[in-house]
């Protein structure tokens, strides 16, 4: 065997290719993957509770499931597949030229998904007639977006989505409101919660004299954090805004005071949109009902500047930041009114809301919000002091697992020293130890790593200690 991998070593120096990963992608090592997990389960715990479903979908969709539900900007981040086998035998020369939007369309039908909410509506409109709503529904699976890979920004990475669709009362959103701050709250991260309406900002487009210009608007303000005022002002230029559209538009994003100073700001500004006014009017009944569910959140605010790239967002939009750390949003979601129209089945309403996993990740790991638990899914290490207790260590082991304790035991006896090294290098907060005197006398070492300390115990008083612990 030692020969084989020597033979193999000598033949992959000869063929030498450095491996790597496709850029924006990454490895994950069992400490961070378990770290994650503790992540999915504390937000998938917090769905569970408010009464969500799981479901899955496919990682790939066919194109035309995509494609026109993202926007301009959203629509080339796609990851498109190429048809299997010849893929270029239905292109003429004429498709060339045609450029690349129509060439696109014959030589790749199907897309790695961009995000969980188009493939759900997409689920809902084929299963429509088994589904029960109001429908709620949690999703935690990777998305892909051809995306510039940046700090906080990757090409693949996990998405942890809540919908409920098939009801268009508020009260959904204020219930996703509060499910966005129990399930970070649990993770202790410091954060604000965005909220504004995009009947809201098409109601600015009204009164800045470009009416039909929500998407435009949105593409531009959505990037003020990113390229700032002048870069907006730019941006809405080449989008034929006018200067004066712009001049009128400025001092409106520029809205200073709490949420009541802005809502009376805009009640004047708006006062003669009728679709501003309703969209004020969701914002102030969405703020009613958080107040009703008897929840104190002083980390909301209205954003009138909050615009979300997406195209499908008809009503309330959420974005979630968090607090002294250089990073996106960590979590978005909003209100839309007819995603499952362009499948064949209109007039549909559904909100939702999606954490970004990798994100959080990075800011937990940033503020250091990992405890030592995070890091290690091994409760107790078995050290085995020789072949004979060995032996007798694995009916105990077996106790142990059958008592619902993560255990395993160091698979070469003896070398104390190397067996607790492993433990500490895998984060293992118990090793119970076991030599020979311990076998004649019943009662067993069992160390706590952390503290360093020792007591001699029964088996059924350890099994009952690690329990609790």
């Amino acid at each position: 065997m030692v020969a084989f991998f020597g033979i193999l070593a000598t033949n992959f120096s000869m063929n030498t290719q450095k491996p790597s990963i496709p850029q924006g992608t990454r490895d994950f090592d069992p400490s961070k993957t378990i770290r994650r997990n503790y992540i999915i389960e504390r937000i998938k715990r917090t769905f569970q509770i408010y009464g969500f479903l799981p479901i899955e979908t496919p990682a790939m969709e066919n194109l035309s499931v995509l494609t026109g539900k993202y926007g301009e900007e959203g629509d080339k981040l796609i990851f498109k597949i190429l048809n299997s086998g010849d893929f270029l035998k239905n292109v003429s020369e004429a498709d060339f030229k045609d450029g690349a939007k129509k060439l696109t369309t014959k030589i790749a039908e199907k897309a790695l998904r961009y995000d969980l909410t188009v493939p759900f509506a997409r689920y809902v409109v084929m299963n429509r007639n088994e589904i029960t709503f109001p429908f709620k529904r949690y999703q935690i699976q990777p998305v892909w977006r051809a995306d510039r890979p940046q700090k906080g920004r990757y090409r693949e990475f996990m998405q942890c989505d809540a919908d409920i669709i098939g009801t268009d009362s508020l009260i959904c959103e204020a219930e996703l409101v509060v499910m966005i701050n129990e399930a970070l709250s649990a993770l202790n991260i410091d954060f604000t919660i965005k909220i504004n309406n995009r009947k809201i900002l098409s109601g600015i487009t009204e009164v800045i004299g470009k009416a039909g210009s929500e998407t435009e608007l949105c593409v531009a303000i959505d990037k003020l954090d990113k390229i700032g005022q002048d870069g907006v002002i730019k941006e809405l230029r080449e989008r034929d805004f006018s200067d004066d559209s712009i001049t009128t538009l400025i001092p409106i994003i520029e809205s200073k005071g709490g949420n009541t100073d802005k809502i009376k700001t805009l009640k004047h500004t708006l006062q003669h949109s009728e679709i501003g006014m309703k969209g004020i009017a969701e914002l102030e009944k969405t703020f009613e009902y958080l107040h009703s569910f008897g929840y104190t959140l002083n980390n909301y605010e209205f954003d009138i500047t909050l615009a979300r790239g997406l195209s499908y967002y008809t009503g309330a939009i959420f974005e979630v930041k968090a607090n002294d750390v250089q990073i996106g949003s960590i979590c978005g979601g909003g209100r839309y009114d007819n995603l499952t129209g362009v499948f064949g089945l209109p007039g549909v309403s559904g909100v939702g809301i999606s954490f970004g996993i990798d994100r959080i990740y990075d800011v937990m790991e940033e503020k250091k919000l990992f405890v030592s638990e995070n890091s290690s899914s091994t409760q107790v290490l078995i050290c085995p002091f020789d072949e004979k207790t060995e032996k007798s260590a694995l009916p105990i082991l077996k106790m142990l697992r059958e008592a619902g304790i993560n255990s395993e035991i160091f698979p070469e006896p003896g070398k104390m020293k190397k067996q607790l090294t492993y433990a500490n290098n895998k984060s293992i907060p118990f090793t119970l130890l076991i030599g020979s005197d311990e076998l004649k006398s019943g009662n067993f070492t069992l160390k706590n790593m952390l503290t360093g300390e020792q007591e001699r115990l029964p088996i059924e008083m350890i099994t009952n200690k690690l329990k609790k612990a």
